[in-house]
């Protein structure tokens, strides 16, 4: 593998009395502790399109994202361990002159270059997966929005069996940006259990139609285990409402575990939305994956910085 990493991560039991009065037991997929500088679901996703860029001889790596995008910092880190060079294309071309966000910052740390494109030119150029600028940016690999291909499905998809035995009792879920990681997730699901994918932005439909699409490249059919969670997406990308920002820092503060806000909060609060619902009823086992590190102040705070 081009960045080992620390596998299988923990599984992490949390006891908390809301979760207990709804009959749901609550276990933390630590992937957060894969990489110490790229972490959770994308080394997952990443590793295998790596292994795949160098088999090719690429040099250089080329991606998408928003504005607080993970997977551009991941990616950044990945390039730079690796002696790649990289470039994000970054939706919104107002943010070229702004100061940059951790997310942002941290890849251009990391050496990648950001091009910073209008809207509606970043959603053509994820469409045509940046042929419209392949002569800017010479002979490269690009990988889509999130990294999320069928490479990043079947590199997912071996996650499930970290969690041992799982059963028609058991839910797996995750955040859902892109769709890669829920769509592997339900790949390597056992008969019976099944994933709950929570998404972070307005997607409805659109979203069930990218996991669908991911599993028809990377398996040739569907699957039918899943589902999407749209009622936690507080407002959309990158939003952090107060009441999410709250439920945050008072989960961090019950159970020392620093939560990062724009993707993992989101999942959470949903668990705990739905605990002892139709969605997740009572005799229910969740396992949520904890697929990024914090942000600042609370990231160093918990000993999960990237420094």
């Amino acid at each position: 593998m081009p960045l080992p990493a620390d596998l299988p991560t923990p599984l992490t039991p949390i006891q908390d009395p809301v979760l207990s009065r709804a009959g749901v037991e609550l276990r933390l997929k630590r992937d957060d502790l894969l990489h110490p500088t790229v972490p959770g679901n994308k080394w997952r996703k990443l590793t295998p399109n790596l292994e795949h860029a160098l088999a090719e001889g690429h040099t250089r790596l080329v991606t998408f994202g928003g504005a607080y995008s993970t997977h551009l910092r991941a990616t950044a880190a990945a390039a730079r361990v690796l002696g790649l060079s990289s470039v994000g294309v970054v939706r919104g071309e107002e943010l070229a002159d702004r100061p940059r966000n951790p997310s942002l910052a941290a890849a251009e740390a990391d050496g990648m270059q950001l091009e910073f494109v209008a809207r509606g030119a970043y959603r053509e150029l994820v469409r045509d997966l940046g042929r419209p600028l392949a002569q800017r940016w010479g002979r490269c690999l690009v990988l889509p929005e999130g990294g999320s291909n069928a490479l990043a499905v079947r590199g997912t998809a071996a996650l499930p069996a970290e969690l041992g035995d799982l059963d028609g009792r058991d839910t797996v879920c995750c955040a859902v940006g892109t769709g890669g990681t829920l769509a592997g997730i339900a790949a390597g699901l056992p008969p019976g259990a099944r994933a709950l994918g929570v998404a972070v932005l307005r997607g409805e439909g659109y979203l069930e139609e990218e996991v669908a699409a991911l599993h028809r490249a990377a398996y040739g059919r569907t699957f039918a285990n899943w589902r999407i969670d749209h009622g936690h997406h507080g407002g959309g990308y990158g939003k952090v409402p107060a009441a999410l920002e709250e439920f945050a820092a008072g989960f961090g503060e019950r159970h020392g575990i620093g939560v990062e806000r724009r993707y993992v909060a989101k999942a959470l609060q949903a668990v705990y939305g739905l605990a002892g619902t139709a969605a997740l009823p009572p005799g229910s086992r969740v396992t949520l994956v904890v697929t990024g590190l914090p942000d600042g102040p609370t990231a160093a705070g918990t000993g999960l910085s990237r420094s």
